[in-house]
């Protein structure tokens, strides 16, 4: 018999282990970073007293996101996936969440729309070396004092506010963050999380007409990064940003699709993603 209970610490060894049968590269730290900031909309799925499956979620206000899900491979087929995203979908709506989003394989779509979620647009998980020639226009680095003017862009951008997430990785001194401003208005802001000689840049969020802040923010990034093996998840519309990082080495690794149940919530704006998991 199914049951789903929240994640404990005593389940990170098992969500580490069944992300890696997809090589999600995630570590026990990323589980307790979720855990940490959605400390009840962590899910761990049994059969009986074995477990088969996980879910992750975050909420932002009316806004939620769908992160980690996955099943046992041999419980795959049967119900169980949908079982944890309406779960997932219940807890938020308890939460007053009134759209969710996620980033799906594309392969999964079908899936995710049997639920309720419709089709938004394609990103594309990019990786490769951390190195740039300088940007054209000068950004400066997050300063401490920034962070509400940031945290108030980024919610004027995204809809919603993502406090909860801006603020333990912009105030981690090991990230490096840049910011673009414009006659004392801020046009975009670029973050990065760093762990054991790895980046992964995101979020990045500017004004649609600023396309051009996009590309220096990210050249100031990857010249802080070189060394650092360097990942991100970005529009596949934004052609400038894709042939700025080609040109750089990056490869293409796979597509996702952004998906909303509910009404998408995001702004005219340039998006990278924080990461997969949390939008």
């Amino acid at each position: 018999m199914s049951s789903i209970k929240i994640m404990s610490k005593e389940d990170l060894a098992f969500a580490v282990n069944i992300t890696d049968t997809m090589s999600w590269d995630l570590i026990e730290e990323d589980f307790k970073f979720m855990m940490k900031l959605e400390p009840e909309g962590c899910f761990v799925l049994l059969n009986g007293s074995e477990r088969v499956g996980i879910a992750t979620t975050i909420s932002y206000g009316r806004i939620g996101w769908l992160g980690n899900l996955i099943i046992s491979e041999n419980h795959r087929k049967k119900g169980a996936g949908a079982l944890m995203v309406r779960h997932a979908l219940e807890y938020l709506k308890k939460k007053n969440v009134e759209t969710v989003g996620l980033y799906a394989y594309i392969h999964t779509i079908p899936f995710y729309e049997k639920i309720g979620f419709q089709y938004d647009s394609e990103f594309t998980v990019l990786e490769g070396e951390g190195r740039s020639s300088p940007p054209q226009t000068a950004v400066t680095e997050i300063r401490q004092e920034n962070l509400q003017r940031i945290i108030d862009f980024d919610k004027l951008c995204l809809g919603a506010s993502r406090k909860k997430l801006l603020e333990p990785i912009l105030r981690d001194s090991n990230n490096p963050g840049y910011i673009s401003t414009r006659n004392g208005e801020i046009t975009g802001y670029a973050a990065t999380k760093v762990y054991n000689g790895t980046a992964e840049v995101g979020p990045l969020v500017c004004l649609k007409e600023h396309d051009d802040v996009a590309i220096n923010l990210l050249k100031a990034t990857l010249l802080r990064l070189e060394g650092h093996h360097v990942s991100m998840c970005i529009p596949r519309k934004e052609f400038r940003i894709l042939t700025l990082l080609k040109d750089s080495g990056f490869d293409e690794k796979f597509y996702v699709a952004r998906m909303f149940c509910g009404y998408p919530f995001f702004k005219d704006c340039i998006h990278l993603a924080e990461s997969l998991e949390r939008g």
